[in-house]
């Protein structure tokens, strides 16, 4: 299952990105995470429906020094690839 997911928020200057990408890790998601010209962070991941649902769960708590407002999210058509690992863009 791959979806789409744009945190909004304190999400900037938090190290938000590097927290989104050790949590993909740690459930075994790959995708992409970035900053957006709006303020928010934006990515999609890909992964088991459960480590999904664990992530997710986990995003929308967000780290301690950050603050989410609120998160889209939603699916993707399966065709999509993603990278195989979980990475950080710019």
């Amino acid at each position: 299952m791959n979806v789409f997911f744009r945190a909004r928020g304190s999400v900037q200057g938090v190290g938000f990105r590097a927290f989104v990408r050790r949590q993909a890790l740690a459930q075994g998601i790959a995708g992409w995470v970035r900053n957006e010209a709006d303020g928010s962070v934006a990515g999609q991941a890909g992964g088991e429906p459960s480590a999904l649902a664990a992530f997710r769960n986990i995003l929308r708590a967000g780290p301690p020094w950050g603050f989410v407002q609120s998160l889209d999210w939603e699916p993707l058509n399966e065709g999509e690839s993603l990278p195989t690992s979980f990475e950080i863009r710019s």
